[in-house]
Order: C-alpha cells, then structure tokens, then sequence
C-alpha cells in the first residue's frame, strides 16, 4: 500500500461512515478503482483501523455532551449489546457475506428505496434530546445496527432509521449513532488486530506510518462530514442520500454485469 493509496481509503472512509450511505460498497468501489488487491492482510486490517480516527472525530465534536451522566454509558452499553452477541454468533456468516459484491449493491439499492421514504414514515418525533432515549429504546436501536453486519447496508443508516422508528427527531436519532459508534467501531478495530496477530503477521515501521496517517485524514474528514450531515439532515432529510445510494448501486452492479471484478476488502 502506498501513501496516496491510504490517503485516499481513509477520505472514503472519513466521509462515508457516519453518513448513511455506506462506507463498505465506497471502500468497493476505491479500493478496486486503485487496483488494490483485497486479499493483502494489511488493507483488511488497515480498513477497519481507520475507524479509530473518526472515532475521535465524534468524542472531539461532542466531547462536553459525550462526558455526561452515567446512565448515558449504560444505555450506550444496552444498545451496543446485540452487536456484540450477532457478532459473535454470525461472524463466519457475515465473512461469506463481505466476499459477494453483489448483495452489497443490492443492500445499497434497497436502503436507498427506504430512506427515500423514511422521512414520510416517521414524521412526528417525540424525542427531543439525547438524554430523554431511554433503555429500552437503545436496545431497539441496538437491534437495528445489527442489520449493518450485511454489507452495505450502513451502520449509520441503519441506526438512524431505527432511532426515527422509535420516534427520535432526525437531529437526535444521528447524534445517538454517532454515540453508538464508539464502542462499536472500537470493539471492531481491537479485534481486527488481535485477528491479524493471532494470525502470525507483524505489523512493520512503514505500515505503522501508513495507519498513522490514514487515522489523521479519516479524523479530520469525519469531523468535516459529520457537521455537514446534521446541518444537512435538518434542512433537507434524506432523499437525496437515498437517490445516491440507488446511484451507487447501480454503478456496482453495472460494473459487475461488464466483467469487472470487485471485492470487499
């Protein structure tokens, strides 16, 4: 992997994660547009570390809201729960789901459908503030993250619709995903590494400059996104993300029906 290369995953990445479009079928599409081969252990490792700077992203952007009541953490923990026991349960399912390229497109062409909707659907939020989600709630919206596990689908997309569907304002059902995905995208970066050890590989000096790197430009492109998102959110809802993802989806599956080969690292 070059600099330019990990550059370039990690703006994919800083922009896509915490909007709901996807950053699986994006890494797709980058990683196969650059040439890259998927099966380097690396770029798999590399994809999913990353997220430990848009992680930081959020604590930084919300850092007085985030260091708040202890029944906040709880509630972080009951909705992060379902992830870790469909995690554990499904991993060797989800692995054969991460090689087929075409239900990522498929994922991405039906989400897109919903979230031309959604805002229609649950139209009278009750839920104004963070603090007011209660437990049962959070593990509801636990519950939906857990269709993010099929590629494509998107974490935050998923997460968000959920939190509508319980009556959250868009605002609020955005900011609690933004949450959610601390603890989760953590528990997916420490297990990636303790994957690639356990496996036998070591990571080099080069190769700890190039996550150095990517975690910087996926920290700061995050940050970029995520006051983008919710001021966008507010205004204009989420059609136009829903038209993109059908865009993408598209652009996947005609690129498959041309011969292409793509792959999720």
């Amino acid at each position: 992997m070059t600099f330019f290369e990990a550059i370039v995953l990690a703006i994919i990445e800083g922009v896509t994660e915490f909007l709901p479009i996807s950053s699986t079928g994006h890494i797709i599409l980058g990683s196969s547009l650059l040439g890259m081969d998927p099966s380097q252990p690396f770029l798999k490792l590399f994809t999913v570390a990353i997220q430990f700077g848009a992680i930081l992203s959020v604590v930084v952007l919300y850092f007085k809201r985030f260091f708040q009541r202890l029944d906040f953490y709880f509630k972080l923990v009951v909705a992060f729960i379902p992830a870790v026991v469909f995690g554990l349960l499904f991993s060797d399912k989800i692995d054969q789901l991460l090689e087929s390229p075409l239900g990522v497109a498929c994922a991405l062409l039906l989400g897109g459908i919903v979230l031309l909707f959604v805002d229609r659907w649950f139209n009278k939020p009750e839920v104004d503030e963070v603090a007011d989600i209660s437990y049962s709630t959070a593990l509801k919206i636990g519950l939906f993250q857990c269709l993010s596990m099929i590629p494509g689908t998107s974490r935050s997309a998923a997460t968000i619709v959920g939190g509508m569907s319980q009556q959250l304002s868009r605002k609020v059902a955005a900011e609690f995903s933004f949450f959610l995905a601390v603890p989760t995208m953590l528990g997916a970066t420490v297990k990636k590494l303790y994957d690639f050890y356990k496996d036998g590989y070591i990571i080099s000096s080069e190769e700890l400059q190039l996550l150095a790197v990517g975690n910087l430009v996926a920290f700061i492109v995050a940050m970029l996104a995520i006051r983008f998102f919710i001021t966008f959110l507010q205004k204009r809802g989420f059609q136009l993300f829903g038209w993109y993802r059908i865009a993408v989806g598209l652009v996947i599956l005609i690129l498959l029906l041309s011969g292409h080969t793509l792959s999720v690292v």
